[in-house]
């Protein structure tokens, strides 16, 4: 007969290796959860810089710290060009507002305009305006298409031709409709923001003691900044000048129809070789003259070969029309 510990070793090493299996197996499915966590929450990539920020930041390199100022509108800071007025008692200061796809140093009228206007006895604060999101919404392109074949009659395709027709067209026109309360909403936030823009711009000037205040846009620029002192109606604003004035693709209402409620005196200034624009100008001086009292006042310019002659003579006429005393204008 075999000894008795002989016959139990076999029993104790089982007892030994099956604890250390089970908690191998108990162990396993921890580093699966792990991954499984990971899996489920992915890193956050952060926003990409709108196109307007981009352009601002390569200029802070370019231009004179001195002229640079970080405004605040709401949750956003942006860059603004001020130069003070060359003069002891300055005029006043212009705001200048750019257009679509334009920034702070614009060499089309907004560049040479807030360089030049201190001269003038005027001082010069041109600002950014953020990208318009209302704008990267575009709306459905319907494009003529030939008119299908009738089916035959008894075929299987002229029981289901006009289902599938009228489903495809339900769809196309929710898909209209959810775009344009879409763009309507993302309107109105694009207006808040460029609104506060220029809120922030005529505290800024007011800081700068100046004694009156001109709003100047350019572009869709002249646009906002019409709708802006439409809308708001600041008595520190004195004026507005718009330049080539446009109405961007998604906005409303028209240009056209905000000229007439602008109560304080406007200078539009349009070139005249375009016949889209000068229709345009057109259609806002007859609404001008539907008003009984109208300080609305219009100056043709004619395009030039030469860009330093044809900024000059924008830059006469703007000055001529701030400072209507002088001479030489």
């Amino acid at each position: 007969m075999l000894p008795v510990y002989r016959l139990a070793l076999p029993a104790l090493c089982l007892s030994l290796i099956l604890p250390c299996a089970f908690s191998v197996e108990a162990a396993d499915p921890a580093p699966a959860a792990t991954e499984k966590t990971t899996e489920e929450k992915p890193l956050e990539r952060q926003p990409l810089p709108e196109r307007s920020q981009e352009e601002a930041t390569a200029l802070e390199r370019k231009i004179p710290a001195q002229e640079q100022q970080r405004l605040q509108a709401g949750a956003d800071t942006f860059l603004a060009l001020w130069k003070p007025a060359n003069a002891a008692e300055p005029k006043g200061a212009v705001i200048i507002i750019p257009g679509a796809g334009e920034t702070v140093d614009w060499p089309q009228a907004i560049g040479p305009l807030r360089r030049k206007l201190p001269d003038a006895e005027w001082s010069s604060l041109s600002i950014t305006l953020p990208d318009l999101q209302s704008d990267a919404i575009a709306p459905r392109i319907v494009e003529a298409a030939p008119a299908p074949r009738p089916p035959e009659a008894g075929s299987k395709d002229s029981t289901t031709a006009a289902p599938i027709e009228q489903v495809a067209g339900g769809e196309a026109d929710v898909a209209d409709k959810v775009i344009a309360e879409t763009t309507e909403e993302q309107s109105k936030a694009d207006a808040e923001r460029i609104f506060a823009r220029i809120d922030a711009a005529i505290a800024f000037a007011e800081q700068q003691s100046a004694r009156n205040i001109v709003v100047l846009g350019h572009g869709t620029g002249a646009y906002w900044a019409a709708r802006y002192l439409s809308e708001k109606q600041p008595s520190q604003v004195e004026k507005l000048v718009m330049v080539a004035a446009r109405t961007p693709v998604a906005a409303e209402p028209e240009l056209a129809e905000l000229t007439p409620t602008l109560k304080l005196p406007t200078a539009d200034i349009f070139y005249k070789d375009k016949a889209l624009d000068r229709n345009a100008a057109l259609e806002r001086l007859q609404a001008s003259k539907r008003l009984k009292s109208s300080t609305f006042n219009q100056v043709a310019l004619k395009a030039l070969p030469d860009t330093k002659a044809e900024q000059e003579q924008l830059f006469r006429r703007v000055r001529g029309w701030l400072n209507p005393q002088n001479p030489a204008d």
